[in-house]
């Protein structure tokens, strides 16, 4: 019987347009946009200027952080600027280094050659993968290097690498896995190595037969490495729940991580791209994303350059004139765009265009308490809420709000149709932006009792 966890939903997955069709080159562009912030924690510092003439795969923006990944460019061509462009995950406009391409690949020095990985140890891979700017590619961007390095108060005895791809409409994981098992399983082995001969396990959805298949033939009988299948429900992809549903641990409230369980998990494109990074130093400057939707006539699989307008993927994908909804990622957690100049980031993973995408009226909460029982963290998203309609952040706070993943499971039920992710979302920012003051007043009290004394 598959594996699960509480709570959780069972969404229509709509995977069967591109479940089939396998991974194709997208043309390379013939502009790029890269962002200097791809990833969680500090931007990068811009290495080139206007005019520059830049090679696939150069560095063009340094860390300025131990939580941070530089970012290289993903065509040969020119710097045309570095300005704020649309932001496909902040909503703004962030500093971005825009390339146009003068011609095919001519790779940066030392990129895309084989290299003799034997006797390279565990520091030496974490700053290949550092220097690579290697992210978490399931959305969360989180920089790779830094979940490899864990405090010594942090033993790390396990590794899970997520391949349920519980999100509707994507599949670029699972051709991934069908693909090319052998270099995935051979990316997870480089992860045991640094962290140490850790046991592996393996999280696969039940609906992914071939997907498993492949991957059980690659692993062979590596005793090492365990292949589990978990039930087909979301957010069976989520840390938390697959950590829970594969060795029965309780990662901690309140901010606590994996590794303060021994673990560290990883999705299938990051250890794909690690593998890359080792074996033939390769950065991070492509990936595979899906393509589709009901709007979208040639819906595909496709490995995509880093920094790819949007707009210029769709205008390869016969999309129908009536499309009224764009998101970048899945229908749960991505996140709907408004213009398609946006580009392509680490940490996207899919293009997703709707037709006819209704508007709904947010209604009252009728006390229903399906939110409570479709949350997988437990935790009582009608009263955070309320709290938020209220204008209570500090209630919300009490409620627990922070630990929200906003995975959607509360809104897809609800049938009040109400916003509670938005005001999840608006609770988070505004908690932080009080966090923020309150450090700026500690520092500002530091200064003025330094400068007295």
């Amino acid at each position: 019987m598959a594996k699960t966890f509480s709570g959780g939903i069972h969404p229509g997955d709509f995977k069967e347009r591109t479940r089939g069709l396998p991974i194709v080159e997208a043309p390379l562009p013939d502009r790029v946009v890269i962002p200097l912030l791809q990833h969680i924690g500090a931007p990068c510092k811009p290495l080139v200027e206007r005019g520059a003439q830049v090679k696939t795969g150069q560095p063009i923006g340094a860390v300025q952080g131990f939580v941070s990944a530089p970012v290289h460019a993903s065509i040969t061509g020119k710097v045309k600027s570095i300005e704020p462009m649309p932001h496909p995950v902040s909503g703004k406009r962030l500093p971005a280094v825009i390339i146009e391409r003068t011609g095919e690949d001519e790779w940066y020095e030392g990129v895309n050659r084989p290299r003799d990985v034997t006797s390279l140890g565990p520091d030496e891979l974490r700053e290949i993968i550092r220097d690579a700017g290697i992210v978490g590619m399931g959305g969360a961007a989180f920089p790779t290097h830094v979940k490899l390095t864990p405090p010594p108060e942090h033993p790390i005895d396990s590794v899970i690498l997520n391949a349920a791809e519980c999100e509707p409409y994507l599949t670029c994981d699972e051709r991934l896995m069908i693909e090319r098992a052998a270099d995935v399983l051979a990316g997870l082995r480089l992860v045991q190595r640094i962290l140490g001969s850790v046991k592996a396990y393996v999280g696969i959805e039940a609906n992914k037969p071939e997907a498993y298949a492949a991957l059980r033939e690659a692993v062979g009988n590596d005793p090492s490495i365990s292949i589990q299948t978990v039930e087909v429900k979301y957010p069976q992809g989520a840390e938390q729940q697959l950590i829970k549903v594969l060795l029965g641990r309780e990662v901690p409230w309140k901010g606590g991580l994996p590794m303060q369980v021994g673990v560290v998990v990883h999705n299938i494109g990051t250890v794909l791209a690690i593998f890359e990074a080792v074996t033939c130093g390769m950065p991070l400057i492509r990936r595979v994303l899906t393509i589709t939707g009901d709007a979208v006539g040639e819906p595909g699989n496709y490995m995509v350059r880093i920094g790819t307008p949007v707009g210029a993927l769709l205008a390869q994908a016969d999309v129908a004139p009536d499309a009224s909804k764009l998101i970048l990622g899945g229908p749960m957690m991505g996140l709907a765009q408004w213009t398609d100049e946006v580009p392509v980031l680490k940490g996207t993973s899919g293009i997703l265009l709707l037709r006819n995408a209704a508007s709904v009226v947010s209604r009252p909460c009728i006390r229903c308490g399906r939110c409570v029982r479709a949350c997988p963290l437990r935790l009582l998203p009608a009263e955070i809420s309320r709290a938020m309609e209220a204008g209570r952040v500090d209630l919300a706070n009490e409620f627990y709000v922070t630990e929200c993943k906003e995975c959607g499971c509360c809104a897809y039920v609800c049938p009040s149709k109400r916003s509670i992710v938005q005001q999840v979302k608006v609770a988070k920012a505004e908690l932080m932006r009080r966090r923020a003051e309150e450090r700026a007043r500690q520092n500002a009290r530091a200064a003025q009792q330094t400068a007295a004394s």
